[in-house]
């Protein structure tokens, strides 16, 4: 049986910047991907943003390791030559009795740690973006948009130079547990024994993690599906920030965002499925984004949404439930040495890639 120090599952945008870590604090690692190819799963399938930190409850997972992880990933993308642009956006809103909303999302940000939101009048709004409609807005400077493709590849390259080494078609079946280590095997037959594991496995991981023999099934969360379709819009962007409506209950609504090319994109919404692998984006969604987007944007014109692509939030709450944080169990909490599970790595988790990594790797003798 083969042997290697860390094995990380999952080659999404997380799993690559843990495995990362991992490889520059000098261990062995390896990345088992069951996909032919890296971040092919909820990495590429969302808005691309860098997210400031305004939205998650203080001295949550989310929170901290958002605004950490933006600073960090805009010094390395700077440093390696990845696309990026801190455009900035607006969250806006429609109505009088959104404005309240406003004040509230102000100070939780400052409460975060996140002290550069600006609260504009119609007038300042439109000024900055003359086809927006609102009462008022909350100006983010610090948000931004990001190649995620080549921030994968970059994270990848880190690792390798490092040592690390990606296998993709690699799915597992099922892992067991042994005096000072892991043995994980994979669906071929093939046995590899680590001595730590980090389960990245993204919207696989709950389902990964009840096959690991000897983890209590209590530490298991339940795996929900948000799926998210976004439209795109033909023609030029009238925007150059992206355009936030004040968020709903289970996302962050029907939103403006724009690509580092400028072309623009609506979405996603909210429709919760029963598999990760609904990935088809029913046009007939794009009815009801056109009476949302109005909203803040009138002069949307009829047929201007083309349906576009589609992705899955890996929930760890239902329809109706609290937002729950990101749920990073080590040793500490489900008593298996080596093993730290990562549970519920929605949105902000691509900001925040960067610093989960530094979390785990600290949750790893």
């Amino acid at each position: 049986m083969d042997q290697i120090d860390c094995v990380v599952i999952g080659a999404g945008v997380v799993g690559l910047a843990v495995a990362r870590a991992l490889a520059l604090q000098g261990r062995e690692v390896m990345v088992l991907e069951a996909a032919d190819a890296i971040g092919t799963g909820t990495s590429s399938r969302n808005s691309e943003v860098i997210h400031a930190g305004i939205y998650y409850g203080e001295g949550s997972l989310k929170a901290g390791l958002c605004v950490q992880g933006k600073d960090l990933l805009y010094a390395y993308c700077a440093e390696r030559g990845i696309g990026f642009s801190r455009c900035g956006k607006l969250i806006v809103a429609t109505s009088d009795a959104q404005v309240a909303q406003l004040h509230v999302m102000m100070a939780k940000a400052a409460a975060n740690g996140v002290h550069d939101l600006v609260l504009l009048t119609r007038e300042q709004a439109r000024a900055l973006e003359p086809q927006l409609e609102c009462v008022a807005a909350v100006h983010s400077p610090s948000t931004g948009i990001v190649d995620s493709h080549a921030l994968m590849l970059a994270l990848q390259g880190d690792l390798e130079n490092a040592g690390g080494l990606v296998v993709l078609n690699s799915a597992l079946a099922h892992a067991e547990f042994a005096q000072d280590a892991i043995v994980l095997v994979a669906k071929d037959g093939t046995e590899l024994q680590a001595n730590a594991v980090v389960n990245a496995a993204g919207l696989q991981a709950q389902a990964l993690a009840r096959r690991f023999a000897g983890l209590a099934a209590e530490f298991v969360p339940p795996s929900h599906y948000a799926k998210g379709s976004y439209f795109t819009l033909a023609g030029r962007s009238p925007f150059a920030r992206l355009i936030y409506p004040v968020p709903e209950a289970a996302g962050l609504g029907v939103h403006l965002t724009i690509d580092l090319g400028g072309q623009a994109k609506f979405g996603p919404d909210v429709q919760w499925v029963s598999s990760p692998d609904d990935l088809v984006v029913d046009p007939a969604r794009g009815d009801a984004f056109y009476a949302e987007v109005r909203k803040y944007w009138p002069e949307l014109q009829d047929g201007a949404l083309i349906p576009g692509y589609a992705g899955i939030r890996p929930k760890i709450q239902g329809p109706g439930e609290p937002a729950r944080d990101f749920l990073i169990q080590g040793p500490a909490v489900h008593g298996v040495a080596g093993l730290v599970n990562l549970f519920g790595m929605e949105s902000p988790g691509l900001t925040s890639a960067l610093a989960i990594g530094e979390h785990v790797r600290r949750l790893l003798p």
